[in-house]
């Protein structure tokens, strides 16, 4: 894989597609192989609360996920690195992995710092169906704002950059034929318990 001298790269494969945070020197649209995008974590701050929780995204086994591959230069590297830890390691959901990805309109392949959802973590919402996240991200309200908004951002986002996901474009009907009514909506699952950094207070009510 080629490493860019010492260079970081990030793959991004939600927000960081479109609100980085960070300097960078290449931005490159990529695919990484045996991960995919799904709303599989429990969210009980910025997308919903300790009594009504919702779901926000994760990266999961299986599959594949096309994303955005920022190239750092070494010099930022542990600045980088201190704010994406900041930014995704709050709980602990996420594992940091470095990961090969392909710039496709170019071919490369270079090693991503990438964060994964950890399945053994118990934010981890493991055996939903789709009508049930549905009903989730619905019902999902935090300090962000609703699970809803935050399913269509990230779809249109997605759509603008001409990586549509047909997985969330699917979960992102179901939302809306149960809000109109033509889809009968379940009872969310209640989920664990709220995971001690999302008690109030305790970081800020926006995420970094």
């Amino acid at each position: 894989m080629n490493s860019d001298c010492g260079d970081l790269w990030v793959f991004g494969y939600g927000s960081l597609m479109w609100r980085p945070g960070f300097e960078y020197l290449e931005r490159v649209p990529a695919r990484l192989q045996g991960y995919h995008r799904d709303f599989c974590v429990w969210s009980h701050r910025y997308r919903g609360t300790p009594e009504r929780p919702g779901l926000v995204l994760g990266l999961d086994r299986g599959g594949s996920c096309r994303g955005i591959a920022y190239r750092v230069a070494e010099s930022k590297r542990e600045r980088v690195l201190t704010y994406l830890h900041e930014r995704e390691m709050i709980t602990g959901v996420y594992a940091p992995r470095v990961l090969p990805v392909n710039a496709w309109e170019t071919g490369r392949r270079v090693g991503a710092q990438a964060y994964v959802v950890d399945r053994g973590h118990a934010q981890y919402a493991a055996g939903l169906t789709p009508e049930e996240r549905a009903a989730l991200i619905i019902q999902g309200h935090g300090t962000a704002g609703p699970g809803r908004d935050y399913l269509a951002n990230t779809v249109g986002h997605l759509a603008e950059l001409g990586m549509p996901d047909r997985r969330l474009m699917h979960l992102l009907s179901l939302v809306e034929r149960m809000l109109d009514g033509t889809l009968a909506m379940p009872a969310a699952p209640a989920g664990p318990p709220a995971h001690p950094a999302n008690r109030p207070g305790v970081r800020p009510d926006k995420p970094i």
